[in-house]
C-alpha cells in the first residue's frame, strides 16, 4: 500500500531557493510552503528518513533535499483523507493532484 504525505517546509525556501519560487509564482506568502510526497511506510517514519538524509543500501540518497533542510513537520489534516493506494503509479498521480490542488489554494508546493 502507498500514502501521499504533506511536509510543511520553513518559508525560507520560498526565498532561498531559486527552483522553488520559480515553480510557484502563483505564492503570496500568507499561506505555507509544503512538500508533497509519496510512501509505502509510514508517513512519521518517511519524514523522519527525509530528515535524516536517508540512504538505502543500494547507496541511493532517497531523501528531498528541499525536506532535509527545510522540512518542519507533517501536515496530516491536508492528506489524511486520502485513502492508502494499491500501486505507486496510482499514488504518484495521487501526489501531482494533490500538489496541484494545493497550489491553486495558493499554497507555495514541491513535489517530484
Amino acid at each position: 500500500m502507498y500514502r501521499v504525505y504533506v511536509i510543511e517546509l520553513s518559508k525560507r525556501v520560498y526565498t532561498e531557493d531559486r527552483r522553488f519560487r520559480e515553480a510557484n509564482p502563483q505564492f503570496n506568502g500568507v499561506l505555507q510552503c509544503l512538500y508533497v510526497g509519496m510512501t509505502s511506510k509510514d508517513p512519521r517514519e518517511r519524514f523522519a528518513q527525509h530528515k535524516t538524509g536517508y540512504v538505502n543500501r543500494k547507496g541511493h540518497k532517497l531523501s528531498a533535499k528541499l525536506v532535509e533542510r527545510y522540512g518542519m513537520y507533517l501536515r496530516p489534516s491536508l492528506y489524511n483523507h486520502i485513502p492508502p493506494m494499491k500501486t505507486r503509479e496510482e499514488a504518484l498521480a495521487m501526489e501531482a493532484r494533490l500538489a496541484l490542488q494545493l497550489r491553486r489554494q495558493k499554497y507555495a508546493v514541491w513535489y517530484n
